[in-house]
């Protein structure tokens, strides 16, 4: 991918048509990710978050319509190509996808391992770097039933972050966490796109982490089987012209707080 393109956006889709088999759950999304913003994927149950975002990384080809990161085009490149682009991309799945066979230093590792041509110093080396950027400095050793949700969480992120993707993606980061918990990991997202420059792409329901961290967001609607609103959540929950878009962003008007202060979370 061309990320030295500075008039490129980040990820621009076009005339996206998402679903599975003959079915078509979402349509006609076109959207930009600004580079280095943090931008979320909001909407009801049901409504296609998920959906889309595995069409965007590309775990599922779209029906019709492009992807494309820096400029370049994905669902249309040769597969060869689309290997190399993935590398500039990490995903931190819902539940961590943590291998529990391995330890934390294994699990994050393992990128490295597939994509690199480091020796197995060098390895271990920059995987402990990855634990220790986000919070997880001693940890190597443990193993994903010996960790909180939190930490599992947190493992997960190193291990999207071990081949210093431009992109990361990350699919319901707060779910089964605790407010408090929920929150530290809202100001990890945060000091990590400020200290390494790379842009976020979040699918969440969470009010209170798209209060507090989103640049800017799309909301996915499941009857109209697409994109209802797109911009800055604490703008639309009070200018926004559709009722759907300002009830959904309402709930959480009592959530709503000044961004996370760039501080190292505890």
């Amino acid at each position: 991918m061309n990320t030295d393109d500075p008039d490129a956006p980040a990820i621009d889709v076009s005339g996206l048509e998402c679903g599975y088999d003959s079915q078509v759950l979402l349509q006609d999304l076109t959207f930009q990710v600004r580079r280095g913003e943090i931008f979320f994927i909001i909407g009801g149950s049901g409504c296609g978050k998920s959906t889309l975002l595995r069409h965007l990384v590309g775990l599922n080809p779209p029906t019709a319509g492009t992807v494309k990161f820096y400029g370049e085009c994905f669902n249309t490149a040769p597969a060869e190509r689309q290997r190399e682009m993935l590398k500039r991309i990490g995903v931190l799945y819902q539940g961590g996808a943590l291998w529990s066979s391995l330890n934390l230093l294994e699990n994050v590792m393992l990128p490295l391992e597939e994509y690199t041509p480091l020796n197995p110093a060098e390895r271990q080396e920059l995987a402990c770097m990855k634990l220790s950027q986000v919070g997880l400095a001693g940890y190597d050793a443990y193993y994903p039933s010996e960790i909180s949700g939190g930490m599992k969480k947190r493992a997960g992120l190193a291990r999207a972050l071990a081949l210093d993707p431009a992109i990361v993606f990350f699919d319901e980061p707060s779910a089964g966490l605790d407010p408090l918990t929920s929150r530290k990991l809202d100001e990890l997202i945060l000091n990590l796109r400020d200290l390494l420059g790379m842009t976020c792409v979040v699918v969440s329901h969470e009010l209170a982490s798209i209060f507090a961290i989103a640049d800017r967001v799309v909301m996915l609607d499941k009857q109209a089987r697409g994109i209802i609103a797109e911009g800055d959540p604490r703008v639309l929950v009070k200018e926004s012209r559709d009722v759907r878009v300002r009830e959904f962003l309402g709930r959480g008007e009592d959530a709503q707080a000044p961004a996370p202060q760039n501080q190292p979370s505890p």
